[in-house]
């Protein structure tokens, strides 16, 4: 049981959620509904898309602090080219290629050109931005069609079908990573480079990868903020990818590389969005969201740090115990002294 909590990440964040849960339900016993659920699984789905994108960077031991942006800059593709009359599937298609794209030119510049990840991506997280800027003149972009804002319409089991196409990406991500050979060449990649490259690990083709994936996970994230907000904001994005990073350390997600999983991610997006969102339930005033959201998430991650810490220190004792009274055992024991002193 100690080793599960040393080591699951995934479970100590379930088991951190439990204890919210019902103590908001206790504060406020119509927040515990399937109708709340619905709310954070749906309320999640931008976070989460950008928090898995990310995900796949840190992986290689990489940062990508343009998704945001990229997110932007998608969604504003979306809104033009619906404006402009382009077909719902096509203007997808352009704002899918739009965030590969954007992607893919990071991954360029770092993976091939050998700029350091911060440094590319802090340069085209102004980029973008200043890109979507420039193409919607620092307007919004309204009168969105009907048929983009139904994706966000709840089906008949109370899910949308944006939350189903999300899902699916989550079961996708998880397969690739853990049970496919190149998914498993990002953790690879993160956890020795040069040991990876001499392995014949292709690392540049699988840092360009991680990038391009990054900003396809943005660009879906720009179609979900579109359909479910009806209109794209010039802002659209801000901040959003430093609040995915944050995920991704609270999901188990070493900044070091190497280390992560899908599911740490999608435990610590569900935690964050159920924070807000009871919150909201209880009625706090909204300048008070950040600051709590914050202070709590720190000190979920000081808490869990010296948790762990603990769990470790007893685990280490009781295995130096136990081989202490197996050397003892062996001491004692006269036949191992005489087949040790025959060896």
């Amino acid at each position: 049981m100690l080793d599960l909590f040393a080591r699951n990440r995934v479970v100590t964040l379930l088991l951190i959620l439990i204890v919210a849960y019902a103590a908001i339900g206790a504060a406020a016993p119509g927040y515990l509904s399937g109708a709340t659920a619905s709310t954070v699984l749906a309320s999640s789905l931008v976070l989460m898309l950008i928090s898995l994108g990310t995900m796949v960077v840190i992986l290689t031991r990489n940062i990508d602090v343009s998704s945001g942006s990229v997110l932007g800059l998608s969604a504003a593709v979306l809104g033009l080219s619906l404006n402009a009359g382009i077909a719902l599937p096509l203007a997808i298609v352009l704002c899918l290629l739009t965030g590969v794209a954007a992607g893919a030119f990071n991954g360029v510049m770092v993976a091939y050109l050998g700029i350091p990840s911060i440094v590319a991506t802090l340069g085209t997280l102004g980029l973008y931005r200043g890109i979507m800027l420039v193409m919607t003149g620092g307007r919004w972009i309204e009168d969105l069609p009907q048929d983009l804002k139904a994706f966000a319409g709840n089906l008949s089991l109370g899910f949308s079908a944006l939350t189903v196409v999300v899902v699916a990406l989550i079961a996708g991500l998880w397969i690739f990573l853990r049970h496919t050979r190149f998914g498993r060449f990002f953790y690879a990649v993160g956890d020795n480079r040069a040991a990876a490259h001499h392995l014949g690990v292709p690392v540049r083709r699988v840092q360009f990868a991680a990038f391009a994936a990054t900003g396809l996970c943005a660009a879906l994230a720009g179609i979900v903020f579109s359909a479910q907000i009806g209109f794209i904001p010039n802002q659209a994005g801000n901040g959003v990818e430093l609040k995915a990073i944050a995920v991704n350390v609270l999901g188990g997600v070493s900044l070091l590389g190497g280390t992560g999983s899908v599911a740490g991610v999608v435990a610590a997006v569900i935690f964050i969005t159920s924070i807000d969102s009871a919150l909201v339930f209880l009625k706090i005033p909204a300048y008070w969201n950040d600051f709590i959201a914050g202070a709590l998430l720190l000190s979920v991650l000081l808490l869990d740090g010296r948790v762990r810490q603990v769990i470790d220190r007893r685990i280490r004792a009781r295995r130096y115990a136990v081989h202490d009274r197996a050397h003892a055992i062996d001491n004692r024991n006269p036949t191992s002294k005489v087949l040790e002193a025959g060896r």
